[in-house]
């Protein structure tokens, strides 16, 4: 993970303090004690999938960025995460010079994992279904990732959580398809709508 990051930084800049400091700051992020399914293992797993698909994507470096950053503000009592993450990685890209259309292009991707809605960018669809790419797991994996969901939320009662998570999974059961590609509708659509139907029975 850390050497994928700063070999992307090497490109735009050669100040390996700064560079150093920026990895310091995404780990720190991503280890904090209340996380338990968004870490740094949530980014490994999406960054291994995404070089499986990586001759799909327009503008790799964008969709890089956008994976160490659309986390890394995360509290799961507020629901302007994405936009915070967002804005920090503006910050962070312009501090490395970063070409303003690859900061606008890792924006739109990092905002979209908000509602995860059909795109017209296919980059931006290939992104938020590695994100979501969970939700299509084995059961024991899907199950595991619903238990650390839960441990995120726990300060929120059974009574309380059970409605907001009932919420959040029916929405992605109404949508036309949860994952917007060709090639990942195939592998994960079917497997992700019995997940998520047998989560919503034992809620």
């Amino acid at each position: 993970m850390k050497t994928v990051f700063l070999h992307i930084l090497e490109k735009y800049t050669h100040n390996y303090q700064l560079t150093n400091t920026l990895w310091q700051e995404i780990e720190t992020n991503y280890s904090k004690r209340n996380r338990h399914y968004h870490t740094l293992d949530h980014l490994e797993d999406m960054l291994n999938q995404l070089h499986v698909i990586k001759t799909e994507i327009s503008e790799w470096d964008a969709t890089l960025f956008a994976l160490y950053y659309h986390d890394i503000i995360y509290n799961p009592l507020k629901s302007d995460n994405e936009v915070k993450s967002a804005d920090l990685a503006v910050k962070r890209m312009r501090e490395l010079h970063v070409p303003s259309a690859i900061i606008e292009q890792t924006k739109t991707q990092i905002l979209a994992t908000k509602s995860h809605e059909i795109s017209s960018d296919n980059d931006v669809n290939f992104f938020t279904d590695i994100d979501l790419s969970v939700l299509g797991q084995t059961w024991p994996i899907y199950a595991e990732y619903a238990r650390n969901i839960r441990k995120e939320y726990a300060i929120y009662p059974d009574l309380i959580y059970k409605a907001g998570r009932k919420k959040v999974l029916n929405h992605f059961l109404a949508m036309d398809r949860i994952f917007k590609t060709e090639k990942l509708n195939s592998k994960f659509e079917l497997q992700a709508k019995r997940n998520i139907e047998k989560e919503l029975r034992a809620l």
